[in-house]
C-alpha cells in the first residue's frame, strides 16, 4: 500500500494521549488503521518475521490475498477486487476439500475438488 505522506507523520497529540480514532480522521485514514489492523491480528501477531526483506515479502503476499481472495463483510463476502459474485457451483460429486496454503500456512484457503 502506498499512503500519503501526511499519514506517515506521527500524530504526537494522540500518541502522547493513546488514543485510537480522532474526529478529524479521513475516511481514508479510518480504513488505512482497519488494514493495519487486520493485517497485524490475522498475520503479523502469527509470523516470525527475519528481516527488512522478509517483512516486505510477507506484507505484498498478504495485500495480494487480502486484495483477491479474503471476503470482506461489508462487501458482500466478497473480496474488494472482485466485481461481480461467482457463478454458483453445482452439487460436487464427491466432498473433497483442497486446502492452498498461503503464507506457509498462517492463512487457509479451501475449494472444492472438481
Amino acid at each position: 500500500m502506498h499512503f500519503p505522506d501526511r499519514l506517515r507523520r506521527p500524530d504526537d497529540r494522540c500518541r502522547s494521549q493513546g488514543c485510537h480514532h480522532r474526529h478529524s480522521d479521513t475516511p481514508d485514514e479510518l480504513l488505512i488503521e482497519r488494514w493495519i489492523q487486520t493485517c497485524r491480528t490475522e498475520l503479523l501477531d502469527r509470523t516470525p518475521v527475519r528481516n527488512q526483506s522478509h517483512l516486505l515479502h510477507t506484507l505484498r503476499e498478504y495485500e495480494a490475498f487480502y486484495n483477491e481472495h479474503r471476503p470482506h463483510q461489508a462487501r458482500a463476502r466478497l473480496p474488494p477486487l472482485t466485481h461481480e459474485r461467482p457463478k454458483p457451483m453445482s452439487a460436487p460429486t464427491a466432498h473433497r476439500l483442497l486446502p492452498t496454503r498461503i503464507l506457509g500456512g498462517v492463512i487457509n484457503e479451501y475449494r472444492y475438488a472438481a
